[in-house]
């Protein structure tokens, strides 16, 4: 299976919002992060488009700005992971996939599932 792998564990290539093309696509993406609760409102297009991680890119658990710091590519190159941040990440991960599991439907949980809710085995690749 391909993938692409993010600094917090995510795999880009099952990712909804790294996936969607089309305006209508995109909309539902900021319609689905809004339900879920990643989002306090439905955003614009523009907010919601995704063509992965970097290092200008703002990283919600601040792992852009740690590797940087550390002076590695990805968190499991460096000698202090798994660190707090991971465990603290991984905790709000869990937290999350919860909250999808009561509010999504079997397919969109799938899809989240597959994209962001196996950080754990990702991030030790």
């Amino acid at each position: 299976m391909l993938e692409k792998i993010t600094l917090c564990g995510d795999n880009c290539l099952e990712c909804p919002r790294y996936q969607a093309q089309s305006d209508q696509e995109i909309r539902a993406v900021a319609e689905l992060w809004h339900k879920v609760g990643w989002r306090g409102a439905i955003v614009s297009n523009e907010e919601i488009r995704c063509s992965g991680c970097s290092s200008h890119k703002q990283c919600t658990y601040r792992l852009v700005e740690c590797v940087q710091e550390h002076r590695v590519h990805k968190c499991n190159q460096c000698a202090q992971f798994p660190c707090q941040k991971i465990a603290d990440m991984l905790q709000r991960s869990k937290e999350y996939q919860q909250r999808c599991l009561e509010v999504c439907t079997p397919q969109e949980y799938a899809r989240l599932a597959r994209a962001f809710f196996d950080k754990e085995n990702n991030l030790r690749k």
